[in-house]
């Protein structure tokens, strides 16, 4: 045991993990294994000294009145155990010991670990290799929960019957589901990739499950951020997505600078960064949409390039939980509104949150009657010009 501090100091360094959380694994491994080998019933703690590089088993006494009814044997805890009365020492006696004891103080006996036998250290290196296996789960549980949104890279290493892919990332391994991937999407084992943590779990027979996903609008906010730095940097801000994977997707962006066109700097010079993005996403269209805090007006800009002529939403429900929204489009608009297959107004509601409901009305003609009365005015003019002149001849 005299090499035990620089044992605990290089599983530490080597499992990356905290010198106290391996300590705290060393003493619970301890005091299991002394329950094991010498009586479940009885108090036992243990302490490790870095000053002398020593680690301390020890059974512990508790100090209590001389005719305690714990003391007899007779007592039951609060599981209807019976109380080991082993555990206790009486005051008189903890007195003899140590004379500056009081009622709830503790008596510790020192325990020799070598005297329990071999099977006591296979006990032993059971016990404390689990503990620190379970630590080492808790802190990859709350490395990866602190990713969840966030990309990461990595190759892929196989792929089962059901067409779940799997991919190692650093020191685990990550799941990509089927459901998970764009719709024509394959991959070959050694190809890397880049996903987004979606969940992180941990399971009894499997242990810890990283679930990885190219599907979800995170994905795609996260590569836009990784492509703009003015969206990396906070002052673009994307306010809302929608994806239907593969095929479309909207985002609506906003920023509290004048000087920044938000729409104009996610597209980049010629559509080199929403280029770049789309190529990610297996060709996936991409729309940029100028965020509004006002309801109707952030509608009307999710159904571009449709141009609608007015947007009543219903104010019983609540704008941006599932509210429902009449729209009056004009009858030449309503294709471009739909979209192909309804692309467009399904991620115009998933954007906007809102139940989009289309109310046609016929197209006027308004302005080419206009034109037309124009026109007449203008001939009109052109004739009482020609009688003008035709009068000078005379």
């Amino acid at each position: 045991m005299d090499k035990i501090i620089d044992i605990l100091d290089s599983i530490a360094y080597e499992k990356g993990l905290k010198i106290e959380d391996v300590e705290q694994a060393l003493k619970e491994a301890l005091i299991k294994t002394a329950e094991k080998m010498v009586d479940p019933s009885l108090n036992f703690d243990a302490q490790i000294d870095r000053v002398n590089k020593k680690l301390e088993l020890f059974q512990k006494l508790e100090v209590v009145e001389n005719d305690d009814e714990r003391l007899s044997g007779n007592s039951l805890d609060e599981y209807n155990n019976l109380i080991n009365p082993e555990n206790f020492i009486t005051f008189d006696e903890a007195k003899e010991i140590d004379p500056d004891l009081e009622i709830g103080d503790s008596v510790n006996y020192d325990l020799e670990f070598e005297n329990m036998g071999r099977n006591a250290a296979t006990i032993l290196h059971n016990n404390f290799e689990y503990k620190i296996q379970r630590f080492i789960e808790e802190n990859l549980v709350s490395k990866y929960k602190n990713k969840i949104g966030k990309i990461v890279n990595g190759s892929v290493t196989r792929i089962d019957r059901a067409e779940n892919t799997f991919i190692e990332i650093g020191e685990v391994k990550a799941i990509l589901p089927r459901k998970n991937r764009i719709k024509g999407e394959f991959f070959r084992i050694g190809d890397n990739l880049k996903a987004v943590v979606k969940a992180v779990k941990i399971d009894k027979s499997l242990g810890l499950i990283i679930e990885i996903s190219r599907t979800s609008p995170k994905f795609l906010e996260a590569l836009l951020a990784l492509e703009v730095p003015e969206i990396k940097d906070e002052r673009i801000t994307i306010e809302a997505s929608a994806r239907i994977p593969g095929s479309r997707a909207k985002i609506a962006l906003s920023t509290i600078e004048p000087n920044i066109d938000p729409i104009g700097s996610v597209v980049g010079v010629k559509g080199v960064r929403i280029s770049s993005v789309s190529r990610e996403l297996n060709g996936e269209s991409i729309d940029c949409v100028e965020y509004s805090t006002v309801p109707e007006m952030f509608l009307s800009r999710a159904l571009s390039p449709a141009i609608i002529k007015s947007v009543v939403i219903d104010r019983e429900g609540s704008y941006g939980r599932n509210a429902k929204a009449t729209v009056t489009i004009p009858s030449d608009q309503k294709s471009k509104a739909i979209g192909k297959s309804g692309l467009n107004i399904r991620l115009a509601s998933m954007l906007t949150k809102t139940d989009i409901e289309l109310n046609e009305i016929e197209a006027t003609n308004t302005l080419s009657s206009s034109f037309a009365s124009n026109d007449d005015d203008k001939k009109e003019e052109k004739v009482a010009d020609t009688k003008d002149l035709e009068a000078l001849f005379k």
